[in-house]
């Protein structure tokens, strides 16, 4: 059989549930609408709106502060967990069973894995109260729970996994052999992490960085529910407009933030090969 006829079932998959969403947002984004209907149309009223108020940039930049410091940490810890597993578990049935161990959150829902936070976080929550037994702070800290650092704190315990995995696969693909050599030319230990491992590993990093912050820069209902109402993102906004039945200005922003990601994601792509991991 011809192998163009083999990829057919594959793009029409790809056409009906992703491509064409895309197409329909993105001409939705054009129309016009009133306080109860659509209007279908091709105006650049939305787009308009969008670049001209100044709450699109703070809800961009706050977005992307959140993406930023959220990366940052699941980097930090997804590194240093695929290190431990490929350098430190020489036994692969360990290393399966500690693989099982980080997915087992997984088994739950996002939402629940959330909330969960909200009685350790609170004003009587787990935190306060032992800090408080133990006669560290006089009053309960409010900043735990309804703020950045909840929401910064939710998005690194839901997404770090993400991060983990391709790490992990990118170390088990480096040769032995490699770091013997480092060490025989006398590196040490710190040098042959951050001169061999390192950037051996950046396609792993370069995929993590993929699945976290694009996940991160969509999400709408960890910022909601962390913060208490309190932060925005783009995805909030997005929200807001869809339950308004503002649908136009929705997809306009939709179709902006995937711009964002894309250019971000492409910008990955070409500081390294991606390729060769997939």
């Amino acid at each position: 059989m011809n192998p163009k006829l083999q990829v057919l079932p594959l793009l029409a998959i790809l056409s009906l549930f992703f491509i064409g969403p895309i197409i329909i947002i993105f001409i939705v984004s054009f129309w016009d609408y009133t306080e109860f209907s659509l209007v279908p149309d091709f105006v650049f009223t939305n787009y308009v709106e969008l670049f001209g108020s100044k709450v699109t940039y703070s809800v961009y930049i706050n977005t992307l502060k959140f993406a930023g410091i959220s990366w940052a940490i699941t980097l930090l810890i997804g590194f240093t967990v695929a290190y431990f597993l490929a350098f430190h578990v020489r036994s692969l049935r360990w290393q399966i069973v500690l693989f099982l161990v980080c997915t087992i959150p997984f088994w739950t829902s996002n939402i629940i894995r959330m909330i969960a936070w909200i009685p350790v976080l609170g004003r009587n929550g787990l935190i306060n109260k032992t800090l408080l037994s133990l006669g560290l702070i006089e009053n309960p800290i409010d900043w735990l729970l309804y703020s950045d650092f909840a929401v910064i704190l939710a998005f690194v315990h839901l997404y770090t996994l993400f991060m983990v995995v391709p790490i992990f696969n990118s170390m088990m693909r480096i040769d032995r052999s490699v770091l013997e050599a480092a060490r025989d030319a006398g590196a040490n230990g710190f040098q042959i992490l951050f001169h061999v491992i390192g950037p051996l590993s950046r396609p792993g990093i370069a995929i993590g960085t993929i699945f976290v912050v694009s996940l991160i820069m969509g999400d709408f209902v960890t910022v909601q529910a962390m913060s208490g109402g309190q932060s925005a993102s783009v995805g909030v906004a997005m929200n807001h407009k869809r339950a308004l039945l503002q649908y136009p200005a929705a997809a306009a922003d939709a179709v902006i933030l995937l711009i964002v990601v894309l250019t971000m994601v492409a910008i990955l792509m070409r500081t390294v090969n991606i390729r060769k991991e997939l």
